[in-house]
């Protein structure tokens, strides 16, 4: 179970014990922006929720939707699209 967050700028996709892990998060676990956190429920988990984002604006937004589920369906047609569970990761030291 996670909180998931969005870089708006890169689109990139982590959890909160992945980005405190990192140290790119505080110990209080709320990331510096361009890190924003992605609605959602706070006890997801990739097995039924897919994490989703779309550029709007020139910025990276993210949402979390059931797997397999209409809104999933017409999230996808909508232009959004789903980020692999191995993509879903702290990004890598400079």
């Amino acid at each position: 179970m996670a909180l998931f967050f969005i870089e708006t700028a890169s689109g990139h996709v982590a959890t909160q014990h992945q980005l405190v892990s990192a140290q790119i998060a505080a110990a209080d676990g709320l990331p510096p922006r361009p890190w924003l956190r992605i609605q959602g429920t706070g006890d997801a988990t990739t097995m039924w929720y897919a994490v989703l984002r779309k550029r709007e604006k020139g910025i990276f937004i993210g949402t979390l939707v059931f797997r397999h589920s209409p809104h999933h369906s017409l999230l996808l047609e909508g232009g959004w699209e789903e980020i692999p569970v191995s993509e879903i990761a702290a990004p890598a030291a400079a």
